[in-house]
């Protein structure tokens, strides 16, 4: 009989880093010579996520839809799918960066119901500490509706492991009072201190998550009618566009100027940016390879992620965002950028090909087990 593969859950609000800590502990994995198996999830098609793992080579899943809470079966299903394929030793979930109560509606029922496929890992989230000093009021500057906040406080409940993520944006003194806040918040979690972009703190995080199990407590309070109130205040925007120019264009250029206009008419309207990122593939380039832009906060400076090396003719751009707004305000925010910013680039059209744009709904879990 083969040895249950381990799963591992990594969570966090949007914009914590959660792609790029999964990317780096799934490289790591690998490098030790483990099969290593990802499943994102969304509640809609089009996962920027997704297309930026595949790109660097990992076999990824991808559930649509909703919450792995509420499409348990599709996350099982999903995680049956790798093991056939490619028969994983390790599994690395990244649930969508508004979902909580995963303790006791994901990895109690997997357990519950799996124990002889997998062992748990200590479910770890990660947070931004510029998002988290904000909201437990240590700096002023924009953050999210009391119901919003609710959520990322309620993650962090849950964590058996609390990553401060890009710890690197803060001095040594506002992080380690970022942290005497979150023990105190947070009694029961083990607080690490990461940047996965610098790569450090990183090592004490994947020992924990692959030698350690997932805590046996009591799953936490939830009250699903302020949580769905939550998910509700925020606009969801998934889409996919074609680029196609008349010659050759800056693609990483064109992404950044993109990000920074749409993020201009966001401000102006007053909303919070919870996250927004894009990938463009370029259809003259290698196969695989991409650029990506990601930006976190409304008061934040666009980054490049992975940049194209020579000029484009044309491709797919997928955008991903998610703000506290009307879901029709970032669409047409969207629409109005690229129509703007194409407009710099000689003979280059955008079309739009499909979107999706929404509020979360209420969560139904399909199990709880408490």
């Amino acid at each position: 009989m083969s040895e249950p593969a381990r799963y591992i859950m990594i969570g966090g609000f949007l914009g914590a880093g959660k792609t790029t800590t999964v990317g780096k502990l799934a490289r790591h994995l690998t490098d030790q010579g483990l099969r290593v198996g990802l499943i994102t999830n969304d509640q809609a098609g089009g996962l920027v996520d997704t297309k930026l793992l595949r790109g660097q080579g990992f076999a990824t899943e991808e559930i649509a839809g909703g919450c792995f809470c509420c499409r348990f079966n599709t996350l099982v299903d999903a995680a049956s799918k790798l093991t056939h394929d490619t028969k994983p030793d390790v599994f690395i979930a990244e649930p969508v960066g508004s979902c909580t109560d995963l303790v006791a509606t994901v990895t109690y029922p997997l357990r519950r119901l799996y124990g002889d496929a997998f062992t748990v890992a200590p479910l770890s989230v990660l947070v931004d500490p510029v998002r988290a000093r904000r909201v437990f009021g240590l700096d002023d500057g924009g953050t999210f509706s009391s119901k919003v906040a609710y959520i990322f406080k309620k993650q962090l409940e849950e964590a058996d492991i609390i990553v401060i993520s890009k710890s690197d944006l803060l001095a040594d003194a506002e992080r380690e009072e970022l942290r005497a806040v979150l023990a105190t918040e947070f009694p029961l979690a083990q607080i690490v201190a990461a940047s996965p972009r610098q790569d450090t703190g990183l090592d004490e995080l994947f020992a924990s998550l692959m030698t350690d199990v997932q805590a046996r407590r009591n799953p936490m309070a939830v009250d699903y009618e302020v949580y769905a109130d939550g998910e509700a205040l925020l606009g969801w925007l998934n889409a996919t566009i074609t680029l196609k120019a008349a010659d050759e264009f800056e693609a990483n250029e064109f992404l950044k100027q993109l990000a920074t206009n749409v993020q201009g008419r966001l401000q102006l309207a007053g909303t919070e940016i919870a996250h927004f990122k894009m990938t463009f593939s370029p259809d003259d380039g290698i196969a695989g390879e991409l650029a990506s832009i990601n930006l976190v906060r409304s008061d934040y400076v666009p980054e490049l992620g992975m940049e194209l090396d020579e000029p484009s003719t044309g491709g797919q751009l997928i955008v991903n965002l998610r703000a506290e707004a009307d879901p029709a305000s970032l669409v047409e925010a969207v629409k109005e950028g690229l129509r703007e910013v194409s407009a710099n680039f000689f003979g280059l059209q955008a079309t739009l090909d499909h979107e999706e744009h929404f509020r979360p709904g209420k969560p139904t879990p399909t199990h709880r087990d408490v």
